[in-house]
């Protein structure tokens, strides 16, 4: 979704975005039903929680240098995301994200991204404009509002719906 400004490749070398650690499992990204069914066909042993009428991937912490580190159990650590295009949308748009700040949607972004944090806040919002991707991002939260967090304190706001 993002190829315009994100390479596939730089994304497939970093994965960043597929590792948490305690304080951001609130990241997690939101499982629909059709990404639910993807992966049951590829991995029926994953487990989820609840959120709404999403799920979220249940992680399993690992000690990675005396860290707890939690990785989305879709990861591969060696070809990256095993649901490829089908991955949920809140990875398809990271590291952009969906957040609810005073009764309206907004669209932020996660400034832990390698390659983003490299580009200027102006093409990070103008990409958000060409061929109506901000509004696009706007529409899928409307559908599954699950996949709408609250806002976060630092994360700079680049878009505002006026009205949700």
């Amino acid at each position: 979704m993002l190829k315009n400004i994100l390479s596939g490749s730089d994304c497939a070398k970093c994965k960043i975005c597929c590792i948490f650690d305690k304080y951001d499992l609130w990241e997690t990204p939101v499982v629909t039903e059709d990404v639910y069914n993807e992966v049951q066909k590829l991995m029926p042993e994953v487990r989820f929680v609840s959120k709404g009428n999403s799920r979220l991937f249940m992680m399993q912490p690992e000690d990675v240098n005396g860290e707890e580190l939690y990785y989305c159990p879709m990861l591969d650590k060696s070809n990256g995301c095993m649901l490829g295009d089908k991955k949920p949308f809140d990875c398809r748009i990271w590291p952009y994200r969906v957040m609810e700040l005073g009764g309206r949607l907004v669209i932020s972004i996660a400034s832990i991204c390698p390659e983003m944090y490299k580009k200027p806040l102006k093409e990070l919002v103008e990409e958000l404009e060409h061929d109506g991707l901000g509004e696009k991002i706007f529409s899928e939260a409307e559908k599954c509002q699950d996949i709408i967090k609250p806002y976060q304190e630092g994360y700079p706001i680049l878009k505002v719906k006026k009205e949700i």
